[in-house]
């Protein structure tokens, strides 16, 4: 007989380490607290596999089961769960107080495609050093920072409103 190890996150038959377990038979009734050898001899009777279901209780609570059919659908399982899922990506726009206005349309255009994709969008208006010794260019920035909050409120939501950050003015978007 060739001994195969288990290396997946389910003990099963012979690598069952505790002396009894709670065994549950393979139409799901509770049998009950039952010897680890005497189980595996009831599922080996039965074709199937004895699988621990619940490790951290006293005694191990396990199951009979088809171990390879048990993976194939915890798998399936995981895996619809991954595509219903949605992912939210933070697309980062940086800025300049000095910005032009048609520069500013752009990022503003840019800034609107990804909230309709449903994005957050992390704004950094960057200062310089000389820009942060004086006052009015980070006043500007946050001129700046809220005129692009009033045009996007029809589609974003301010998350985060604009805060300095070291040298820069952060803002984070979000969807409504």
């Amino acid at each position: 007989m060739q001994i195969k190890k288990n290396f997946g996150t389910n003990r099963t038959n012979q690598y069952i380490t505790a002396k009894e377990v709670r065994l549950i038979d393979q139409s799901g009734n509770m049998v009950g607290v039952v010897p680890t050898g005497d189980a595996i001899r009831l599922a080996r009777e039965e074709g199937l596999d004895l699988v621990v279901v619940a490790q951290d209780a006293s005694p191990p609570v396990c199951k009979i089961l088809d171990y390879s059919k048990y993976r194939y659908e915890t798998k399936k399982k995981i895996s619809e769960a991954k595509k219903k899922q949605k992912m939210i990506k933070i697309k980062e726009f940086k800025l300049k107080p000095n910005i032009d206005p048609h520069d500013y349309d752009i990022k503003l255009r840019n800034i609107l495609k990804h909230l309709e994709e449903g994005h957050k969008i992390k704004v950094a208006m960057r200062f310089s050093g000389r820009e942060m010794r004086l006052q009015l260019p980070i006043q500007k920035g946050k001129e700046i920072l809220n005129k692009l909050v009033k045009d996007t409120e029809d589609i974003a939501k301010l998350e985060l409103p604009p805060k300095m950050h070291g040298n820069q003015l952060l803002m984070i978007l979000t969807t409504k």
